[in-house]
C-alpha cells in the first residue's frame, strides 16, 4: 500500500482496499482514493501475481501489460491507464501493477442479454484486431497453449475417437495467416459491460498480459471456446459469424478449424478450472461434468461445421 500510495497526487490517500472477484491468475484489489479539499474520490486497481507459477513469469507478463496499456492510451479500445509498475516485486511483497479502474462489470449470466453481449464481444474483438501498430510496437509472436503430446483426454470419456481426431488435426502444420494485434486471452471474463438491453455496452477490456501478434482466428477461437463452456456449443460455434458480421476476416474451412481446435484442446481436461471465477460470479451450474460434456460436444460441432 505504501508503494501504491507513492503514485498518488499530493494530498491523496488510499482509504479502503477491497478484493475483486472474477480472476484466477492474479490477486486483484480495488483501491479507493480520496483527495484533498473536497476533490471527488476515485478508484484504482492493484494486480499482484502471488502464486509461484505466475510469480515466476510476472516480470515478462507485467512488463507486457504495462507496454500495452501505454500503447492503448491513444484510444480505440477501452482500456485502463497505467499508474505504477513493480514487475520484479522490488518494492512490494509480490510483482504488481496499479492501473485506473474502468466502469462496468463482468457479465457471464445465462440471461436475455447473452446474445447481445456476444455481438458486442465480436465487435470489440474486431476493433482490437484493427489496431495499427508499428513494427517496434508489436507484441511478441503468438504461442500455442497446447500441442499433440500435451493434450490430456478427460478420464472416463466415451469419445476417445473424437479426441484422437482433434489431436491429429493440430498435429499438422499451422496454416498460413495474416498477422494482427491479438489480445490473446479475450473472453467474457476479461470484458466489462454497463447497461442492459438496448443500453448494453462494452465499457472496458482488461488483462493484457498475454498480448501477442498472430492470426485473428486464434483470438476468435479462444472467445468461442469460452462461450461454448458458458452457454453451450451453439454459442461458441456462432461466434465466428458474429465476428465476420462485425467486419472481421477469418480463414475458411480446415484452416479455421485448426485454430479452433488448437484453442479448445488447451482446455482439456481441466475446463472446470477456468470456470472458478465464473462460479464466483453466480454460475454455480457450471459443474466439472457439465463443462467436460460441453467441451466434447463443441469439438464434435466444430467437425460437423468445418469438415
Amino acid at each position: 500500500m505504501r508503494w501504491a500510495g507513492q503514485a498518488l497526487a499530493p494530498g491523496e490517500r488510499i482509504t479502503a482496499v477491497t478484493p475483486l472477484r472474477g480472476g484466477w491468475t492474479s490477486r486483484m484489489r480495488r483501491l479507493d482514493v480520496e483527495g484533498p479539499n473536497g476533490a471527488p474520490p476515485y478508484a484504482l486497481v492493484l494486480r499482484s501475481f502471488v502464486t509461484p507459477f505466475y510469480r515466476r513469469h510476472a516480470p515478462a507478463l507485467l512488463a507486457r501489460e504495462a507496454g500495452v496499456l501505454r500503447l492503448l492510451e491513444g484510444g480505440g479500445v477501452p482500456a485502463a491507464r497505467l499508474v505504477a509498475l513493480d514487475e520484479h516485486g522490488v518494492a512490494c511483497d509480490h510483482p504488481s501493477l496499479v492501473m485506473t479502474r474502468l466502469p462496468g462489470s463482468v457479465r457471464v449470466a445465462e440471461d436475455a442479454d447473452a446474445p447481445r453481449r456476444a455481438d458486442l464481444l465480436a465487435a470489440q474483438l474486431a476493433a482490437v484486431h484493427a489496431l495499427r501498430v508499428g513494427k517496434e510496437q508489436r507484441p511478441r509472436t503468438w504461442q500455442a497453449w497446447t500441442a499433440p503430446g500435451l493434450v490430456r483426454v478427460p478420464e472416463g470419456t466415451g469419445r476417445r475417437a473424437l479426441w484422437a481426431r482433434a489431436v491429429e488435426v493440430i498435429g499438422g502444420s499451422a496454416p498460413a495467416y495474416r498477422a494482427c494485434f491479438l489480445h490473446r486471452d479475450f473472453h467474457p471474463g476479461n470484458v466489462l459491460f454497463t447497461g442492459s438491453g438496448q443500453g448494453l455496452a462494452v465499457s472496458g477490456v482488461v488483462d493484457w498480459v498475454e498480448t501477442s501478434w498472430g492470426p485473428a482466428d486464434l483470438d476468435v477461437a479462444h472467445c468461442a471456446t469460452a462461450l461454448a463452456l458458458l452457454h453451450g456449443p451453439g454459442a461458441g460455434l456462432a461466434f465466428a459469424e458474429r465476428y465476420r458480421a462485425a467486419g472481421g476476416t477469418l480463414a475458411e474451412g480446415g484452416d479455421h478449424l485448426y485454430w479452433r481446435l488448437l484453442d479448445a484442446l488447451a482446455f482439456a481436461p481441466d475446463a472446470h478450472r477456468v470456470a472458478v471465477p465464473w462460479r464466483e460470479l453466480g454460475r454455480t451450474d457450471l459443474t466439472p461434468a457439465l463443462l467436460t460434456a460441453r467441451l466434447e460436444d463443441y469439438l464434435q460441432a466444430l467437425f460437423d461445421r468445418y469438415v
